[in-house]
C-alpha cells in the first residue's frame, strides 16, 4: 500500500492520554527548558527503541508530547517487516531527532497489536500528543516513506507545536546490516532441481522436484519444474516423424496421441497439443479417457495456469467431460 497523506482521520484512540492543547503547552515548556539550559546535561534519548507493553506509556505516550513517535510493528517470521525496520532506522539517523522510531514485536505485544487494530505486518503508525494515526501498511519505497515522514513532522509542528530536538549526527546509531539469510532445505532442493534441468540431467531434476513436493505439495515452482522435466524426459530420443505418423494412423490409440501431444508442446505448438488431447478425451472412455485427461492437466502445468491458452483448453475439456 502506498503511504498516505497526513490527516487526523483514522486516528486510533489511545485513551485520550494527551489533548492537543496540553501537548502543545508541554512542547513549548520543554523547548524553553532546552534553550535556557534547565534540561541539564542528560544525554539525548535514543532515536530507535524497542517498545513493549510495559514501556509504552513512558517511551511512546509521554514522549509523543515532545517529538513524533513512529511505531513499526514487525515479526521475526515476516522478512519484509525486518527490512522495513532497517530502512526506518536509517531514516531516523538522517532526520537527527525530528522523530523517534519505536519498533514493536507483535508476538510479544499482543495487547498493542490489538489496540492499534493491526491487520498484518509490516504496519507503521505515528503517535502525536498521545494519539495514533496509521501511516502505511506493507512495504514502500524509501523516498515515499521519507515523504510521509516530512508530512508527519509538518503536522506535528503546525497542529501541536511539537518539534523534536535536533541530535548531533555523531550520536545517531547506524542501522546494523541484516545478516545474510541462509537458504532453507526446500530452497536448496529447488535450486538443485533447476541446476539439474539446465544441465540436462532430467532424472536428477525429476527427483529433486519430487523431494520438494513431498514436503510442500503446493509449491508452484516445483510443480512447474517437474512437469517440464518429465515432458523433456518423455520426448528424449523420440523420432518425430514416426510419432506423428503413428498418431495419424491410430486416432483412438491413447499412447500414440500422448506422444504426439508431447512433441507438439515441445515444438511450441501449444494449441495443437491441447486440442489433440481434448479430442482424445472425447473419443475415449474409462481408463483411456482418464489417462488422456491427466496428461492434459500435466501439460497445463508446463504452460502455467494463467496462460489464456490453458484457460481456453480447460473450458473445452469441461464441455467434453460434462
Amino acid at each position: 500500500m502506498q503511504p498516505r497523506n497526513m490527516s487526523m482521520s483514522g486516528v486510533v484512540d489511545l485513551a485520550a492520554v494527551k489533548a492537543a492543547s496540553e501537548a502543545k503547552a508541554k512542547a513549548e515548556q520543554a523547548r524553553a527548558q532546552r534553550q535556557s539550559g534547565d534540561a541539564g546535561a542528560a544525554p539525548a534519548s535514543p532515536l530507535v527503541i524497542e517498545v513493549t507493553e510495559e514501556t509504552f506509556e513512558s517511551d511512546v505516550l509521554q514522549r509523543s508530547a515532545e517529538v513524533p513517535v513512529v511505531i513499526s510493528f514487525w515479526a521475526d517470521q515476516a522478512e519484509q517487516s525486518k527490512q522495513l525496520n532497517t530502512v526506518l532506522t536509517r531514516l531516523a539517523g538522517q532526520y537527527r531527532g525530528r522523530f523517534v522510531l519505536a519498533t514493536a514485536d507483535v508476538y510479544a505485544n499482543q495487547l498493542l497489536f490489538q489496540q492499534f487494530g493491526v491487520q498484518g505486518v509490516p504496519a507503521v503508525f505515528a503517535v502525536l500528543a498521545g494519539q495514533a494515526m496509521p501511516l502505511f501498511q506493507g512495504a514502500a519505497p524509501e523516498p515515499q516513506i521519507a515523504e510521509v515522514l516530512d508530512q508527519l513532522i509538518a503536522v506535528a509542528e503546525q497542529r501541536f507545536g511539537i518539534v523534536g530536538p535536533e541530535v548531533d549526527a555523531q550520536a545517531v546509531p547506524e542501522a546494523e546490516p541484516e545478516p545474510p539469510r541462509l537458504p532453507t532445505a526446500q530452497e536448496l532442493a529447488l535450486s538443485a532441481g533447476h541446476d539439474a534441468l539446465d544441465a540436462g540431467d532430467l532424472g536428477g531434476a525429476i527427483q529433486a522436484y519430487k523431494n520438494v513436493l513431498a514436503d510442500e505439495p503446493a509449491n508452484i515452482e516445483a510443480k512447474l519444474g517437474l512437469a517440464q522435466a518429465e515432458l523433456l524426459n518423455r520426448v528424449q530420443g523420440a523420432d518425430p516423424a514416426a510419432v506423428r505418423a503413428a498418431a495419424a494412423e491410430r486416432p483412438t490409440d491413447v499412447q500414440a496421441q500422448l506422444a504426439a501431444a508431447d512433441l507438439d508442446l515441445v515444438g511450441g505448438h501449444v494449441e495443437d497439443a491441447f486440442s489433440r488431447l481434448v479430442d482424445t478425451v472425447r473419443r475415449t472412455f474409462g481408463d483411456d479417457r482418464d489417462t488422456a485427461r491427466l496428461r492434459l492437466l500435466d501439460l497445463f502445468e508446463v504452460i502455467g495456469p494463467d496462460d489464456p491458452r490453458v484457460t481456453a483448453a480447460r473450458a473445452a475439456l469441461a464441455r467434453v467431460l460434462f
